[in-house]
């Protein structure tokens, strides 16, 4: 993604969510609650698209349920509100939505019109759940990165099919795998995972980076015009890329 800040995973501390009964109950039951709708939404999926692969289907369910154990277990040991709130769901929502989008890549039904319109959905709850994080109070660093995150999957996912459903190749790619890039790059280099501050310049690309894979999924551009689209986007994206490590590598010395 065009945001690589790294936000450290933190360890409980005393605003932190403690095992009690008293405040793990309205979690568990949010976590609960979170994890049913995000099912739904695949379903509602699952109707639309019209895809008939039902072990696809199965895996990709599986794999929302496996990320929302992950979710689970990190609310638990570092989340410092004592409920998910609306804002967490919408982002598992956005999870789900992307992750419904890998039965038809995989079925060969890439990229097209309803395809697109389950990834503006998707995008357009990327503004939601901000939004509803500051509007109930429940402002988080794991709501951020989980956020993050949740963009990261959308974008990888759509790029595949912009890659299998279009002319676009390598600079496709580029829009889905920059930010797994610099993830594997930390692990060659540590000082690439310090905190970076916040710049509209990240956000901004982000947003031109989603909407770039989203109007490539349409039918609507030449071959020549999506391929210098890609080329574009992906040029602005490894350029805040790179602008954040040069950044990066002068503080490490």
């Amino acid at each position: 993604m065009g945001n690589p800040q790294h936000l450290q995973e933190g360890r409980p501390g005393r605003s932190a969510v403690h095992r009690g009964n008293a405040p793990a109950d309205p979690l568990r039951r949010g976590l609960l609650a979170a994890g049913l709708a995000g099912l739904a939404a695949m379903l509602a999926c699952h109707l639309l698209l019209d895809s008939s692969r039902a072990l696809v289907w199965g895996l990709a369910a599986l794999g929302f349920a496996l990320i929302w154990l992950i979710v689970a277990r990190q609310m638990r040991r570092g989340y410092p509100h004592g409920r998910i709130g609306a804002c967490n769901t919408v982002t598992l929502i956005r999870v789900a939505l992307a992750l419904a989008l890998v039965p038809p890549l995989m079925a060969g039904q890439s990229a097209g019109w309803m395809v697109a319109g389950i990834a503006v959905v998707a995008l357009a709850l990327d503004g939601v759940d901000g939004w509803l994080a500051r509007r109930q109070g429940l402002v988080s660093d794991f709501g951020a990165r989980f956020d993050m995150e949740a963009d990261s999957i959308l974008a990888l996912i759509l790029s595949l099919h912009v890659v299998a459903g279009s002319e676009v190749g390598a600079e496709g790619l580029i829009l889905g795998f920059a930010r797994y890039a610099f993830l594997v790059a930390m692990l060659l280099w540590p000082w690439l995972a310090a905190p970076l501050p916040q710049k509209f310049r990240r956000k901004t690309i982000c947003v031109v980076q989603m909407a770039t894979l989203i109007l490539l999924l349409l039918p609507i551009l030449t071959p020549d015009a999506a391929i210098l689209v890609a080329r574009l986007a992906a040029a602005l994206v490894v350029w805040s890329f790179a602008v954040d490590i040069l950044w990066l590598r002068e503080r490490a010395g």
